[in-house]
């Protein structure tokens, strides 16, 4: 088959995907497994695990890279290009449409009952992400050591990039030179003893955030480039750890965004399919407008596309290696405390009537045991938030 060929396949399959991919990484990924294994036996299963587990190791959002990954091996640099993006426009058209309505009605009456319900179920979200992800990332007490530790950090000031990535190192030396893992201890079930030093933690700090985003007017697009740029190139893990990063920096420290707003992006990533870090695309108009949004959407998923391409040919080599394999046991669960001490936080601030809560408790429970779609709990939030007072 010819390379042009392969490129139109390329097309319509990632933009399909683009269209129809609820319900953030893992379904994506497992929608791909579906097409490009089971259906167009394009790729074998051993080699597409062998991907799956190349993109835990770099940087950016694992379901976008693996369409790049996929991309490459059906034809070459520009598959990986066309793939990729094909299952990013969509996601990132969608939502630069709802920030436009956003700007003009999010703050209006008509608009606030739904919005007030979406954040809710965002949390109960984010919670469920958790609550899966602990039970991969915390898998022995070296490890749980290493996320409380991040933990610690991030609620004493330490900044979220720092925090990550020195959690990944120090573990890797440790599980590496400490004897391995350990063994039995496997948790990740979200226990008191995370909660509880969590919340007084935040509540210490919780004077300090800032509670409007009025410098938003004189963002520079410059800074606003050089911060998803700096995101799209250092974020590890699922997309939810995002949160964490735009907490950190777009509301405590620049006051670009409130709470609410970063919900409100949040939820918007959520409502839409396709790659979660669309939520950059909202973000950018909000902040900046029109140009706020390309340069956001570009500069966060840039990074993706030359690391793929670098990672693609040696991917083998890396996921038999023993000290890369400790560096992502130690990266997961740092970024599992990232995304923990970040969803306690917006509690926080959303969880202040019984309807908040209301929502929030069903939808966890939704989540949790009954694994509905994401996509599905942030509509049914938006109806609750209108229905109930």
């Amino acid at each position: 088959m010819r390379t042009t060929e392969r490129l139109l396949e390329l097309v319509r399959l990632f933009f399909k995907l683009g269209v129809v991919a609820f319900g953030g990484p893992a379904a994506h990924i497992a929608m791909m497994e579906d097409e490009v294994v089971r259906r167009r036996g394009w790729l074998t299963p051993d080699h597409f695990l062998d991907l799956v587990g190349a993109t835990n190791l770099i940087p950016g959002p694992n379901s976008t890279e693996m369409t790049m990954h996929v991309g490459y091996e059906r034809a070459g640099p520009a598959g990986l290009v066309v793939a990729g993006s094909c299952f990013i426009v969509p996601a990132v058209l969608l939502t630069a449409g709802l920030a436009w309505l956003y700007t003009r009605f999010g703050t209006t009456p008509e608009a606030a009952p739904f919005l007030s319900g979406i954040k809710p179920a965002v949390i109960a979200v984010i919670l469920g992400a958790v609550w899966r992800l602990g039970g991969t990332a915390v898998k022995g007490w070296r490890v749980t050591a290493v996320g409380l530790a991040v933990l610690a950090a991030v609620l004493l000031g330490v900044n979220e990039v720092i925090a990550l990535l020195g959690g990944g190192l120090i573990g890797m030396l440790w599980l590496r030179l400490g004897g391995g893992a350990g063994a039995g201890i496997r948790g990740g079930d979200g226990s008191p003893a995370l909660v509880w030093p969590l919340w007084r933690g935040l509540q210490e700090r919780g004077a300090g955030l800032v509670a409007a985003a009025g410098a938003a007017a004189g963002v520079s697009l410059w800074k606003l480039g050089l911060f998803f740029l700096k995101v799209g190139a250092i974020l590890y893990g699922s997309g939810y750890v995002l949160i964490a990063f735009l907490h950190g920096d777009l509301v405590v420290d620049y006051g670009w965004l409130t709470d609410q707003q970063l919900l409100d992006a949040i939820a918007i990533g959520q409502f839409t399919p396709g790659p979660v870090l669309s939520t950059a695309t909202f973000i950018g108009y909000v902040v900046a407008g029109g140009p706020g949004a390309v340069l956001a959407t570009v500069a966060i998923f840039l990074p993706s596309f030359f690391f793929v391409l670098a990672l693609n040919p040696v991917i083998p080599k890396l996921r038999s290696w023993p000290w890369t394999a400790a560096f992502l046991d130690s990266v997961n669960v740092s970024a599992l405390a990232l995304m923990v001490a970040v969803t306690v936080s917006l509690g926080i601030t959303v969880l202040t009537t019984w309807s908040a809560w209301a929502i929030a408790l069903v939808a966890a429970v939704l989540t949790l045991r009954f694994k509905v779609n994401a996509a599905w709990l942030v509509i049914g939030g938006a109806v609750a938030g209108w229905l109930l007072p």
